[in-house]
């Protein structure tokens, strides 16, 4: 078993409880932390493949490379990703625009969506 993407995976689960526990008081930290456990879990998932990456631009285009154009994953998650990496951008670097509480929530939900999706995709994995 691969000893790098099994601690990506601890980490991706670890951090998604992280965001769970600040969404009452920091929300940009919470959605920080919500695309980092799908950052994590995806790259879990391209190291089992023997593929790692540098920034997290190439882990987006692989995903959306590799997962969704090939129909290997449905759309929405690529979107969800999308999504968690424009708003990791604002809750660390908004300045005046901070995260609102239901959009952290949502950051959760779909971290979490991403998070399940490559558990199933990967056997090795549990959560």
């Amino acid at each position: 078993m691969n000893e790098f993407a099994m601690t990506q995976w601890e980490r991706a689960l670890r951090t998604l409880s992280s965001a769970r526990q600040l969404i009452e008081t920091d929300p940009d930290s919470a959605a920080s932390r919500a695309y980092y456990a799908a950052f994590h879990a995806l790259t879990t998932l391209f190291a089992f493949r023997g593929q790692s990456f540098s920034k997290h631009s190439a882990l987006r285009a692989a995903l959306h490379r590799d997962l969704i154009k090939t129909s290997q994953w449905p759309i929405d998650l690529g979107k969800a990703f999308d999504f968690l990496m424009d708003l990791r951008e604002t809750g660390d670097y908004g300045g005046l625009i901070q995260v609102s509480r239901s959009d952290a929530e949502l950051a959760i939900a779909k971290a979490q969506a991403i998070i399940d999706k490559v558990c199933n995709t990967c056997p090795e994995l549990e959560q």
